[in-house]
């Protein structure tokens, strides 16, 4: 699962940034480049914090040193 979200999550970055790029050389309107856009905005968004979430340390009160 966690590789699935990573695919995902990246594809989402991908139709983020990309659409702007084809934009500014003339090989996608604006309309599409919104569309795209905003479904990698909403894959990044989903999928992005199922991959990148930290596990926690559960430490007891009397064993942390400093």
């Amino acid at each position: 699962m966690r590789k699935v979200a990573t695919v995902l999550s990246l594809l989402g970055l991908c139709l983020t940034v990309l659409p702007s790029v084809f934009v500014f050389y003339g090989l996608l309107s604006w309309n599409a480049h919104a569309r795209l856009a905003f479904a990698g905005m909403l894959l990044w968004f989903v999928f992005a914090p199922l991959w990148m979430h930290k596990q926690t340390e559960t430490r007891s009160a009397g064993t942390e040193t400093r």
